[in-house]
Parts: structure tokens; C-alpha cells; sequence
């Protein structure tokens, strides 16, 4: 029988005064997640808190998920979290713009479900190989997508931070589901996109291909953040199946 073990750290980086991240894990339930905070500091940290909050709320009653009570549990927590930021922004006009880019992962008897909105991201690690299972939400990647801009020319790019999709920020919720198996050995990573944005996927490579225990390969990608300028909150989390 396959076991999970989970790790997260968060580090409010070099240039923030406030963290806008959340990263939340439960063991117990099998789920975990990470979601930064739009629209300003006060707001996008209640935005990102909000959601950890209704997903904690979502997945409380203890029973073991089939793949469909994971996919339920991930779709509700979105679907939740969205409605309460609204209805916070309708009560509260100041806040508007509010919202949170999210990635909840949840496990199941069958594997592993991933909900995803926005530019945080998961990657799995597999027998040596790191694959980014979710695709960005912004306003770059489209433009990658279209042939218009190259990754090269992407990175650093002043529209970067353009989100298309995310969680409260418009009337549709278009959420990406991802799902498959678990297998001894597998790495998850969950991370914000104070990350991606100074952490090139070779370098998260390397970090998660070395002998470190997940506790040390959270520390080193975090540096490594800061150590590229630490511009943004920087948030992981790390899951490791046994």
C-alpha cells in the first residue's frame, strides 16, 4: 500500500513587505494545496486564505476517495472558495480584482487528482523525469501557445503577471482537472510563481533527482528563489509517495 509524505515551506522573498501565499497539507484527509494571493496586499491575502480555508472545510468528513469523491471534493472546493471571494468583493468594492491562483491536489484509492487555475503550477518527478503536469493561466503563455513570443523571451517579460484565469476573479470558473496513477517513488511539487519565475525547470530537475529528503529540497528551492532575486512570495510543497 502506497503512503504519502508531505512537505511545505513558504518564504515572504526579498522585495515583498506581506506574503499573499498559503500553502495548506493534510496528511490525514490526503489532500494538499498552494494558492497566491491577486489584487493587492490586504486583499490577495485573504483571497489565497479564503480558499485553504474551504478546501480544509471540504475535505473534513474522513472518508477514504474513490477517484470520483476526489474529483467532487476538488470541484467543490473550487466552485466554494470562488462564490465566497465574490460575494466578499460584492460586500467590499475596495477588494475588487481579488482573487487567488491555485493548485489542490488530492489523493485518491487510484491515484492522484490536480484542480489548477492560474500561474502556479504542479510538476510531477518520475524515474528521473520531471514533467509539468499543469499549464499556465497567463496572458505569456498564450502568447507562447500562438508562436507570438518564445519561452526565452518570456521570462521576465512585463506582462508576466497578466492572469487569465484564476479563483473570484470572473463570473466563469474554467477549471483544469488532472488526473492519474501513483507509483513508489513519485515526487509531486506544488509551488507559486515566485519559483517558476527565477527557478528554471532543469534546476528544479536537479534538486529533485538528488538524495536530499523533502525537507532539504524545499530549503534548496526556496533559495534558490531568493538567491535569483527573490522578487515574489516563494511558496512549495512537496509530496512523496512510498
Amino acid at each position: 500500500m502506497l503512503s504519502y509524505n508531505y512537505c511545505g515551506k513558504t518564504d515572504v522573498g526579498l522585495k515583498r513587505s506581506n506574503n499573499e501565499d498559503t500553502f495548506l497539507i493534510n496528511g490525514e484527509r490526503g489532500f494538499c494545496l498552494v494558492a497566491d494571493g491577486l489584487g493587492g496586499a490586504a486583499a490577495g491575502e485573504l483571497a489565497s486564505r479564503i480558499f485553504s480555508e474551504t478546501a480544509a472545510e471540504v475535505f473534513q468528513p474522513a472518508t477514504d476517495l474513490d477517484e470520483k469523491g476526489a474529483i467532487e471534493r476538488v470541484q467543490h472546493s473550487f466552485r466554494l472558495a470562488h462564490e465566497r471571494i465574490l460575494y466578499h468583493v460584492q460586500r467590499n468594492p475596495s477588494h475588487k480584482g481579488m482573487g487567488c491562483t491555485a493548485e489542490l491536489m488530492a489523493i485518491s484509492d487510484q491515484g492522484f487528482v490536480v484542480g489548477h487555475l492560474g500561474d502556479s503550477r504542479t510538476y510531477r518527478f518520475r524515474q528521473g523525469r520531471l514533467k509539468q503536469l499543469t499549464h499556465d493561466h497567463s496572458l505569456i503563455q498564450d502568447h507562447i501557445d500562438k508562436g507570438v513570443l518564445s519561452p526565452e523571451n518570456a521570462r521576465g517579460h512585463s506582462l508576466r503577471n497578466v492572469i487569465l484565469r484564476a479563483v473570484g476573479i470572473s463570473d466563469n470558473l474554467a477549471l483544469d482537472l488532472i488526473r492519474g496513477r501513483t507509483y513508489p517513488e513519485d515526487q509531486f511539487l506544488l509551488c507559486s510563481d515566485g519559483l517558476t519565475d527565477l527557478v528554471e525547470d532543469y534546476q528544479i530537475h536537479q534538486v529533485l533527482h538528488s538524495a536530499a529528503d523533502h525537507h532539504q529540497k524545499a530549503d534548496q528551492l526556496i533559495n534558490m528563489a531568493l538567491s535569483g532575486g527573490g522578487k515574489d512570495n516563494i511558496t512549495v510543497v512537496l509530496v512523496d509517495v512510498r
